[in-house]
């Protein structure tokens, strides 16, 4: 091959490991000779040379149905991709169940089979984190760390501001009693907008109607309905911290009997699709999962070009309304 484009075997070696230090000329004359010899290079002999497996591993600590049913996580696998896609990297997907079934993916994480790591849907108690830092691959998370001793870049929404807009919109629409479906707590994002209920409730003056805690899935938001349904003091207002979650409690109110927004408003956040095409339409606060996680592949690919961690990257979330409240 060497021959055929007119260049040393040196030059046509580092013109397919390490292309950026080829002239153009000499680049396109060596992979001119290769489309003519149908040659492909072994990926597993220019890793051992470049220790480079231009791979990344994106890991998603959730079941594997919550992963492929959630929105927000097909969103950010996108954004991730889109961001690799253009860079030449390989996405690897790793996923494990936060209740002590990520063992496996912890001890991929240990062999540095991936230059990188992003992880999505951080848990204070599973430990990826940790692993991953204790590796010393390079990592970079969607949402802020769940420990401030961990030190990494990370992408996050204002999910405190996101809190407080969503209780404001019930506040703004009369609402006195004002509750909360939460989130997972050991999750940043979830304790977040519940902080944010909280503030916004003591900047008016006012207590919460009751604390309802879900897993961000539809299930846990009907089981929650329920409950909010046969509260011994009835809500006019409601801030459920997912979309999915919002869209189970709509099921059991309308099973109760009450109505949204007539008896109760109720204000969603992430802006998924559906969110639009439920009746009622969901007024929602956004949480794009594509643009977040997007985000932190940039951060994780300027980081293994300098070798320094990135300052984090904050996205301001906005209300959406329609017609719960």
């Amino acid at each position: 091959m060497a021959r055929l484009a007119g260049v040393s075997r040196a030059t046509a070696s580092r013109a397919i490991i390490e292309p950026q230090k080829v002239s153009p000329e000499r680049r396109s004359a060596v992979e001119e000779a290769m489309a003519r010899l149908g040659y492909v290079p072994n990926a597993a002999a220019r890793s051992l040379v470049t220790r480079r497996t231009m791979s990344i591993a994106v890991v998603v600590p959730e079941p594997t149905r919550t992963v492929f049913e959630d929105p927000f996580f097909q969103a950010a696998i996108g954004g991730i991709n889109s961001v690799l896609v253009d860079a030449d990297y390989q996405l690897v997907l790793l996923m494990g169940d936060p209740q002590g079934q990520t063992q496996r993916v912890r001890q991929y994480l240990r062999s540095r089979l991936a230059d990188g790591i992003v992880v999505v849907s951080h848990h204070g108690s599973d430990g990826v984190v940790e692993t991953a830092v204790a590796a010393g691959v390079p990592t970079v998370l969607v949402g802020r760390p769940f420990s401030g001793a961990v030190h990494v870049a990370y992408s996050d929404l204002d999910n405190v501001l996101g809190g407080r807009i969503a209780t404001r919109r019930l506040v703004e629409q009369g609402c006195s009693r004002i509750g909360i479906l939460t989130g997972p707590l050991d999750m940043v994002g979830a304790r977040d907008r519940y902080d944010g209920w909280r503030a916004e409730l003591a900047q008016h003056g006012l207590t919460g109607g009751g604390i309802w805690h879900g897993d961000f899935d539809r299930a846990s938001g009907r089981a929650a309905g329920h409950e909010i349904a046969k509260a011994a003091i009835p809500l006019d207002g409601l801030f459920v911290s997912s979309d999915l979650m919002a869209l189970g409690v709509l099921e059991s109110l309308a099973e109760h009997g009450i109505r949204v927004p007539q008896d109760l408003k109720l204000v969603g956040f992430d802006d998924i699709s559906l969110a639009a095409y439920h009746k009622p339409a969901l007024t929602t606060v956004t949480n794009s999962g594509f643009d977040l996680a997007a985000a932190a592949a940039e951060l994780l690919l300027r980081q293994l070009q300098t070798g320094e961690a990135q300052a984090p990257r904050i996205i301001q979330p906005e209300l959406v309304v329609r017609e719960s409240a």
